[in-house]
């Protein structure tokens, strides 16, 4: 049963609103390992410093944890693995090129650099990246055009052994800045919502959440008081200027904390169903106020996932 039926916390607690996503594109690369410790290694050092692209060079979590040999979790050599997505805004007129850049650097510094690693695409797509050739220059010429695990691929000579790739890697269209809002009359509230949140959209196929421990604690808002800035604090928001803000505060009386989740993905409907899991896993928390989004009225992103499902187009 979808979770929205038969909640009538939803309509008490959940504004009815819509959180502004926009476009990107994205690549999903796969990453295996000899165990959970270097699995988690080579994954929080790939997908690092990549929060929010206000000042990092993408957005980037893990998308799923495979087991290696279940049905539906098999990975090609039978190893615990890990999909990953890294995501850039569709509106950078240089996005492709960056895009290639943030995953030859991420690839080769934090996944070939780990031990006992491998790297395979999940998108087949064309265009593609060329991207194991260029990995594969870190052999200094006794790297080798290789086939493995049904994937074709270079292989690099480490001193622990050998790294594989796959030789190609594609990219896709998708989605960033789905997004909810947690208003709390405690910071205790707040942030046991925005957790639960977070956990239940990382539970739901094609999509990421990218802040730390996926709870954001610090909403921005396009534009600053600072021209050097293309995004700052949201500060009618921010509890602890309510009194200084006087009107402009757009903070509810009682509320002392806000914990905001970010949700990218394959596309609109992945986020939009991963929006819903989160809502209903934060709804039973005590002391939540309200739980909203983020929206600029469209100067941000056109594609719209709203909070209430009956008024999403896709549901």
């Amino acid at each position: 049963m979808t979770p929205w039926l038969n909640n009538p916390q939803w309509d008490l607690l959940v504004e009815d609103t819509y959180a502004e996503a926009f476009k990107s594109i994205y690549a999903s690369v796969l990453v295996t390992a000899r165990d959970q410790k270097w699995l988690m290694a080579a994954c929080q050092a790939a997908t690092g410093h990549a929060s929010s692209t206000i000042l990092c060079d993408c957005e980037a979590g893990i998308e799923q944890i495979l087991d290696g040999v279940s049905p539906g979790q098999e990975t090609p050599d039978g190893r615990i693995g890990a999909i990953l997505q890294f995501h850039v805004p569709r509106f950078r007129k240089d996005r492709v090129v960056h895009l290639e850049k943030v995953l030859l650097a991420r690839l080769s510094q934090n996944v070939l650099t780990c031990p006992t690693t491998r790297c395979f695409n999940v998108l087949d797509t064309d265009p593609y990246f060329k991207l194991g050739r260029k990995i594969a220059f870190f052999g200094d010429g006794h790297q080798t055009r290789t086939e493995m695990f049904g994937h074709k691929g270079w292989t690099i000579p480490t001193l622990g052994g050998e790294f594989f790739l796959s030789r190609r890697f594609g990219f896709a269209d998708g989605i960033m800045g789905g997004n909810l809002w947690f208003l709390g009359y405690s910071e205790e509230a707040a942030i046991e919502a925005a957790d639960r949140a977070a956990v239940a959209a990382d539970a739901m196929p094609g999509v990421i959440t990218t802040f730390p421990g996926g709870v954001a604690a610090s909403a921005s808002k396009a534009g600053s008081s600072y021209k050097f800035l293309i995004a700052s604090t949201y500060a009618e928001y921010c509890p602890t200027l309510k009194t200084k803000l006087g009107d402009k505060s757009l903070v509810p009386d009682g509320v002392v904390s806000i914990m905001e989740i970010i949700i990218n993905g394959s596309d609109l409907e992945k986020v939009a169903q991963a929006t819903y899991a989160a809502i209903d896993a934060a709804l039973p928390v005590k002391g939540l106020q309200k739980i909203r989004a983020g929206n600029y009225g469209g100067r941000l992103g056109k594609s719209f996932v709203y909070l209430h499902p009956d008024k999403h187009p896709l549901t």
